[in-house]
């Protein structure tokens, strides 16, 4: 091929892009959604499973089964900061909680960082 001859074609597609969900949506011309790859999801089972832990443990204390956060440490045979650390989970806002059960979650969402405290104001929590 001749470098000549060679020339440049510009297509333009006209297109939406729409927030849905916490979700980015590409709507064609025509209104309709566009085929888009699907959502890669990645379940942190650690994450899911002290989520489990926190909220059964929170319904332990508030049904009066344990008095403090000692005694639930004690009968799981943990250490009490561990299960302290966990209860913070159940501070979460809900659409956090639901990301995270259903693998949503931000990148930036890590256990770690989650046991290290989170603001208690949900609006805080999802900056």
């Amino acid at each position: 091929m001749d470098h000549q001859d060679q020339r440049i074609l510009t297509v333009r597609v006209p297109l939406t892009i729409r927030r849905r969900g916490g979700r980015k949506l590409v709507l064609a011309p025509d209104g309709t959604q566009a085929a888009v790859a699907p959502v890669t999801r990645h379940i942190d089972n650690a994450m899911v499973k002290a989520l489990a832990r926190a909220f059964r443990w929170r319904h332990l204390l508030e049904s009066g089964t344990y008095g403090t956060i000692d005694e639930i440490a004690k009968a799981e045979k943990i250490n009490p900061s561990y299960v302290s650390r966990v209860l913070r989970m159940t501070l979460l806002a809900p659409e956090i909680v639901e990301a995270i059960l259903e693998g949503r979650q931000a990148e930036t969402i890590t256990l770690a960082r989650l046991m290290k405290g989170v603001p208690v104001v949900w609006k805080e929590q999802a900056r």
